[in-house]
């Protein structure tokens, strides 16, 4: 199953995400882990791509990992965590998806046991739907 890795500059964000992708498929356990805040006790706003490593490490199988971000350095430090995994983690995928939409929709697609790339697309295409229900308001 392909696992998710959630990276947001706030640690309460990150986590309240993880639990709502975790939450669209009880009893089916989606390999997820989060990453977000800095400090001791993750309390200030920032990222660490250290973290962000070690969380991908974490939920790492053949399958591979998609990771979502919030923003910003959100995506600088996840790209700097894949570098600093080197070639042993070879299928990592980051994604432009929005956060919330597409961990859910990652998160539903990993369950149905489809491949990293029909993962990943599942994430970017979330938008589309909300774009699609507020298009007529927005003309």
């Amino acid at each position: 199953m392909v696992a998710l890795v959630l990276v947001s500059h706030s640690y309460a964000l990150a986590n309240a995400v993880m639990g709502l992708a975790k939450e669209v498929n009880p009893g089916i356990d989606v390999p997820i882990a989060c990453a977000g805040g800095v400090g001791k006790d993750h309390e200030f706003l920032g990222t660490d791509a250290t973290e962000i490593m070690e969380a991908i490490k974490s939920v790492y199988s053949p399958d591979g990992v998609v990771v979502l971000m919030d923003l910003g350095s959100a995506v600088i430090s996840t790209q700097l965590a894949i570098d600093m995994l080197g070639d042993n983690f070879p299928l990592v995928r980051i994604c432009p998806a929005p956060l919330v939409e597409g961990a859910v929709s990652a998160a539903v697609q990993s369950i149905t046991g489809s491949p990293i790339d029909e993962v990943y697309d599942e994430a970017i295409q979330a938008i589309r739907a909300k774009q699609g229900l507020f298009s007529a308001y927005n003309s």
